[in-house]
């Protein structure tokens, strides 16, 4: 579901960033009302969560892969605001230092994944889950459909974004210029494997973190919202516990990663030029898109689109590593740590600015 550089037109990018803009404003302002600063420290860990869960790859129909996104629990926990901008986070670190997503197109990743994806998250997991307690079992089972009716929705808005470029933006012979495959391909070819298996991986991780909180920390899964009415001995009790046991979780997904690379294939609509244009990688695009084969070569604004901006780290592959899955694994540990010290530097100023103005 990342939509790399030059699948979408500069128009479009213009206009999603614009949307994203209006959403990561509304999520900044109403989690600095309804939030307070102690959360902090599990919207990062949560960023680091989703992270890490987008590199375990899934072999799905046609050859092509997907992933979880872990939007789910993220919405369950810190609200639909505070998950826009875990997954945010997220998506801006992959883009920038990895190539997964393109900088063009990372206000649509973000409007598709983060904003799509929570606020369905929140709409369906909340309509399951009314009127029953925290430990009951249907919260898991709200989880779960939550999480697959997420990551199913924001396939369907990605691949109608794929779709419609063909017939907006084409030059005078009718060839696309961007994104080469229309609805009637782009929209069966995506969902068919999130309907079969992403989802159902999305689905599957939400159902055990929510069993997971009900057994180990309960008072998660009521929101933070209620944390920050709550006396400040609570808040800061409630941080204390669940942040560290939160990143001992990631810590462990992040030594699994190197699972992620066994499934073969990339993602459909995640290729390259080079891609568009091998006839060998064209052949597997073909059988991923109803048979269809892709334009010659790669359509001319993609082209230009994709070499915008070169990622330090493409693929999760750094240059300097020979071994693909400890590549893997150091992208993995770059990610998290990066995560985690920008948390501990925001919580540290934080700190630091209270006690100052304490002893004034």
């Amino acid at each position: 579901m990342h939509i790399p550089d030059g699948y979408l037109s500069p128009s479009t990018c213009g206009i999603f960033y614009g949307l994203a803009v209006a959403g990561w404003y509304s999520a900044l302002k109403r989690v600095k009302r309804v939030l307070s600063h102690r959360t902090i420290p599990l919207i990062s860990v949560f960023a680091a969560f989703s992270f890490v869960v987008m590199m375990f790859n899934l072999p799905l129909p046609g050859g092509t892969t997907g992933h979880a996104v872990g939007v789910t629990v993220a919405a369950i926990v810190l609200g639909p605001w505070g998950s826009i901008l875990a997954i945010s986070i997220a998506l801006a670190l992959q883009a920038l230092f990895f190539g997964d997503g393109g900088i063009t197109t990372l206000g649509a990743n973000a409007f598709n994944i983060a904003m799509v994806g929570s606020i369905v998250t929140w709409s369906v997991y909340k309509l399951v889950s009314a009127g029953s307690l925290i430990t009951s079992r249907r919260r898991v089972l709200a989880a779960a459909i939550a999480g697959y009716a997420a990551v199913n929705a924001s396939a369907l808005v990605t691949a109608l974004e794929f779709g419609i470029q063909p017939l907006l933006f084409h030059d005078q012979h009718g060839t696309p210029l961007y994104s080469p495959y229309p609805l009637h391909i782009a929209v069966p070819a995506m969902m068919i494997g999130h309907l079969t298996v992403a989802g159902l991986a999305e689905g599957a991780i939400s159902a055990g973190m929510v069993s997971y909180f009900q057994r180990t920390d309960p008072g998660l899964l009521k929101g933070l919202s209620s944390h920050s009415y709550a006396p400040v001995s609570h808040a800061i009790a409630v941080q204390q516990l669940s942040a560290p046991r939160l990143w001992l979780v990631v810590g462990l997904l992040m030594l699994l990663t190197p699972l992620g690379i066994l499934a073969v294939g990339t993602a459909w609509g995640e290729w390259s030029s080079a891609d568009l244009a091998d006839p060998a990688t064209r052949q597997r695009i073909a059988a991923s898109s109803q048979g269809v084969a892709a334009t010659p070569s790669a359509p001319q604004g993609l082209q230009k689109l994709s070499t915008i901006w070169t990622a330090p780290f493409p693929a999760y592959a750094p240059p300097f590593v020979k071994n693909a899955a400890f590549g893997y694994l150091l992208s993995a540990m770059f990610g998290v740590g990066l995560l985690a010290l920008a948390a501990f530097g925001v919580e540290s100023a934080r700190v630091r600015r209270t006690t100052s103005e304490a002893h004034r």
